[in-house]
Formats: C-alpha cells, sequence, structure tokens
C-alpha cells in the first residue's frame, strides 16, 4: 500500500492548514470532498470563524483534540513551522499539496516519526483509491 493509500485509509481527522472559504479555491473543495467522505475536518485559518460548518482555529496548537494527518495548504517556504507544529501535536502525518515540496520540513517530519506526502492531492488520491475498488 502506499504512503498515501495507508495515510488516507488510516487517518480520519485531517486539520486543514490554510483552508480557505470561498468555494472556488482548492482548499475549500478538497476538505469538503473528504468531510463528504467521512473525514472530520479540522479548519485552521487565523482569518475565519467558521468554514464547511466547522469551528476554524487560528493555528495547530490551537485544535483541543486529537489530529491524524495536517493536510497543508501554504506556500513551500511557509511549511517548516507548520510541520514542527504538527510534530508538536503529535500528529501521525503531514500533507504538503499539489505544487507544495519542502524537502528540509518532510526530513524533520520523518525523523520524528510523521509518515510525509508532498506535491499531492489528497482528494486525488482518495478518488484514485476509490476507483480501484470499483
Amino acid at each position: 500500500m502506499s504512503a498515501e493509500a495507508d495515510i488516507l485509509k488510516s487517518c480520519k481527522v485531517v486539520a486543514v492548514v490554510g483552508l480557505s472559504s470561498d468555494p472556488e479555491r482548492p482548499s475549500y473543495r478538497v476538505a469538503s470532498f473528504l468531510k463528504e467522505n467521512g473525514y472530520r475536518i479540522i479548519p485552521v485559518n487565523p482569518n475565519e470563524e467558521k468554514i464547511i460548518g466547522a469551528i476554524c482555529y487560528p493555528d495547530l496548537m490551537a485544535i483541543p483534540e486529537k489530529v491524524d494527518v495536517v493536510d497543508i495548504f501554504r506556500r513551500s517556504e511557509d511549511i517548516m513551522p507548520v510541520v514542527e507544529k504538527a510534530i508538536k501535536i503529535g500528529a501521525k502525518a503531514v500533507w504538503m499539496q499539489e505544487g507544495i515540496v519542502n524537502q528540509p520540513a518532510a526530513d524533520k517530519a520523518l525523523k520524528a516519526g510523521l509518515r510525509v506526502v508532498m506535491d499531492k492531492c489528497m482528494l486525488k488520491e482518495l478518488i484514485k483509491i476509490q476507483e480501484s475498488k470499483k
């Protein structure tokens, strides 16, 4: 099983860092799709109060519950602090969306025992898994 498939199968609580309230933004579409497919979405955006019906937190440290995977919609140069917080909160994995690559942050997460995906879309990977089951 690929790392992507393993994470999508075993990690059901997803903190989405950089989730936008704009339905046209990729982060909103991905989070909505994941929610429709049984994932618990925790929005992380300091500029919002609620997105897709869920309370929004200003950062990962403010989330009062366990997070399985941190899905990151931020520029590559902004990834390291997010990964450091993901490690602190005990996340099992970090997922950098399409177009996002930060090897030093990935290495730090791997060294801390987290699983890492870079430059891939959770929505597209979930659709691949669903279609392979048909």
